[in-house]
């Protein structure tokens, strides 16, 4: 139940604080999507990473986006220009005297910018990592067990939060449609494939994606990515014989939203790609293994599908593995299967 005071504390405008990371922030759309659609005519500001920007510019649910460097708020060497930095922006969000402050995130560095933006009501997870949670005024818990991570999925702690604050939580991801944006692609002739991933360990070997994309000839499979990816994606079209086409790192941030958007279906690892076909309704069969897709699989009301090797170390959460025994255990047939199961194919 929410606090009466914080209830009473939220009319005009709110801060969300969630910088990171791609997958994160999609997760987060339904609280945006929640506080919007109880609270119309609240402004709403966001505090997000540069890099990640594009995602949300011009969002019409978004008065502002608050933009910070963080990657270089991590180095030793910036420390005295990050500090300076973090003065600038104290002084900027306490102009504009908002009602609440919400911090998605759950560190250190956003309870820090959470609690110097100057408002009464600074809501955050008890559970919140490195000391975070001292710095809300109020504090919403997410696990009886303690942890950040266990036994809820993001989207539920974020919808947690908005209910907390007396929000009827919404399941709704809007991600607008960049009518700008010409895709080379024509819609629904296609499907995607995401092979890359932050972690080493979740990247399904490229002779399984090649072989994968064969199977599915004609249909000819889009291979996305960031411009990290580009080599990888090269490999796997290799592999395929000329059924995947590499498009990896050739699309902005909201281009690949939109080559989502246009796909048959998509076939993924744990990866932020994921998280947008999910969000988009697109049909997606991902890839797991060192992870748990209870608390980070795809979430929404489309036809989602994990297909998981069957390894006694998994979910083990390392971002490394010398052998790979989970993700070598998911075999090409196992993901074949599982697509032709659930879509029918002409």
């Amino acid at each position: 139940m929410a606090e009466r005071s914080l209830q009473n504390s939220i009319k005009n405008k709110v801060l969300i604080v969630k910088p990171s990371s791609l997958g994160d922030i999609i997760h987060s759309l339904p609280f945006l999507y929640s506080v919007k659609e109880q609270m119309p005519e609240a402004r709403v500001h966001w505090v997000i990473a540069e890099g990640l920007a594009p995602l949300l510019e011009g969002h019409p649910l978004i008065d502002r986006l608050w933009k910070i460097n963080k990657d270089e708020w991590k180095k030793p060497s910036k420390a005295f220009q990050t500090i300076g930095q973090f003065r600038a922006l104290s002084a900027k969000l306490r102009k504009e005297k908002f009602d609440a402050v919400f911090d998605l995130q759950g560190l250190l560095r956003s309870a820090i910018i959470s609690r110097m933006a100057g408002a009464k009501a600074v809501v955050g997870f008890r559970e919140a990592r490195e000391g975070g949670n001292l710095f809300y005024t109020h504090k919403v818990s997410v696990s009886s067990l303690g942890k950040m991570h266990a036994p809820m999925h993001a989207v539920e702690r974020y919808l947690k939060m908005a209910q907390f604050a007396g929000i009827e939580p919404r399941l709704g991801f809007p991600l607008p449609q960049d009518k700008d944006f010409v895709s080379p692609f024509r819609s629904g002739e296609y499907a995607v494939m995401a092979p890359g991933a932050r972690w080493p360990s979740k990247r399904w070997p490229a002779p399984g994606w090649g072989e994968l994309a064969r199977k599915f000839s004609p249909v000819p499979m889009v291979i996305v990515g960031a411009v990290s990816d580009a080599a990888l994606a090269g490999e796997i079209a290799s592999c395929s014989g000329g059924a995947a086409i590499p498009f990896a790192g050739k699309s902005s941030l909201k281009g690949l939203v939109e080559i989502i958007r246009g796909a048959k279906f998509m076939v993924t690892n744990d990866s932020g790609p994921m998280h947008i076909a999910a969000a988009l309704e697109v049909p997606v069969f991902a890839v797991f293994g060192p992870t748990d897709p209870e608390l980070t699989g795809p979430y929404g009301k489309g036809i989602r599908a994990v297909i998981k090797g069957q390894a006694k170390c998994s979910p083990c959460r390392n971002r490394t593995c010398k052998d790979m025994s989970c993700m070598n255990a998911v075999s090409v047939e196992m993901v074949e299967r599982e697509i032709r199961n659930l879509l029918p194919m002409e």
